[in-house]
């Protein structure tokens, strides 16, 4: 119905003339001027297309503002704890698990390296230290004398609270004595305290000595065991002594935990244990099971020769950029230069008869007891 007029009104349009403005101008504009005077009729012309518009948009406004308002209690508050949830990633997955990784394998949580290390920056640190004290020391060997594993597994028992270099001006003439276990087991105590004198303990010494002589004897056949298991069960003989043995005469890896190697791997941060059995362990987690032997070599070499316990001579130390404990020690160079000892500072090593491979490095043999 209402289609129609328009559709006549667009054809009056063509001629744009009075008739459509007299008949329908009039009451429209009257109709105007009375719809807009009141305002109550303009909500029916609005009803119309435009008018739904209109009260949709008022419709809307009211939806708006209820949504504002909505808004506002929910904008930022809501959003804050919101926020607050990535706060709440603190405890994410990486943290809980780099620690649980941590807390895995007893020897990475005592591991306490420097700063924020973390387990893959302590791993390399330690054997990048391992293979610059390779290169510092290349002839690095047991600094004990011996010709055979009995002799080795005696000098090692020996050498407890005393220096290698005693142990090694002692013992040629025990072993010309008593060249095998079964002449020292059967030699008599007296004399061989005598003989063991100088290196301190000698009466314990000698038990000691005598009983690992009786129990190759009647145990092991007179011979040196290869094992681990067995090495352990003779007297005087523990962990550490028996993984000398088996690193230098058996050629069968082996950390060897000694006060030297105790004091320089905590100095590093590879450990904060205090234990020789933990530490071994926790020192052995860092490298290949091949590198052990000569891992214990360039450790203790490093420690009798250049980081001492009271004076670590750190302004002549090869590795004091990798060392969290750099400054403990004298740190000028040429003050830290007369710290060194051994070869490094012009004297003899510990022993009588080194390796020819210390000999073609300069190092000189030590001299023989009462020598000087």
């Amino acid at each position: 119905m209402k289609e129609k007029p328009t559709a006549g009104a667009g054809g009056a349009g063509e001629d744009k003339g009075a008739p459509a403005k007299k008949a329908p101008a009039g009451p429209a504009k009257a109709t105007a001027a009375r719809k807009t005077s009141p305002g109550k009729k303009t909500s029916p012309e609005k009803k119309t297309p435009a008018g739904k518009k209109a009260a949709a948009g008022k419709k809307t406004a009211p939806a708006a503002k209820k949504t504002a308002p909505a808004g506002k209690k929910a904008p930022a508050k809501k959003t804050a704890p919101v926020r607050k949830a990535p706060a709440a990633k603190k405890p994410l997955v990486a943290p809980k698990k780099a620690t649980a990784s941590v807390r895995a394998a007893p020897a990475k949580t005592v591991v306490g390296p420097a700063g924020d290390e973390s387990r893959t920056a302590l791993v390399r640190r330690a054997r990048r230290i391992n293979r610059e004290l390779a290169e510092v020391f290349p002839y690095a060997h047991p600094e004990l004398d011996f010709e055979n594993p009995f002799q080795l597994v005696v000098a090692t028992v020996l050498s407890a609270q005393t220096t290698d270099l005693r142990v090694n001006q002692t013992t040629p003439a025990l072993f010309a004595k008593y060249p095998t276990p079964e002449d020292l087991a059967a030699a008599n105590p007296e004399e061989v305290e005598e003989i063991l004198r100088p290196t301190g303990f000698f009466r314990a010494k000698t038990r000691s000595v005598m009983g690992l002589s009786k129990a190759l004897v009647e145990d092991f056949g007179g011979e040196v065991p290869g094992r681990l298991e067995d090495l352990v069960k003779l007297p005087g003989v523990g962990r550490k002594t028996a993984f000398v043995v088996l690193g230098n005469a058996f050629g069968r890896p082996g950390i060897t935990v000694d006060t030297h190697f105790q004091r320089l791997v905590r100095r590093w941060r590879w450990t904060e244990e205090t234990d020789p059995d933990k530490i071994e362990a926790a020192v052995g987690a860092l490298f290949p099971k091949s590198d052990w032997t000569d891992l214990s070599h360039h450790v203790i070499w490093h420690g009798r020769r250049i980081c001492h316990a009271r004076k670590p001579a750190c302004g002549a130390c090869p590795i004091a950029p990798l060392c969290p404990a750099y400054g403990e020690g004298e740190t000028d160079p040429e003050k830290a230069k007369k710290l060194l000892k051994y070869e490094k500072g012009g004297l003899p090593g510990q022993r009588l008869k080194p390796p020819q491979a210390y000999l073609d490095a300069g190092g000189r043999p030590a001299p023989p007891l009462g020598a000087g």
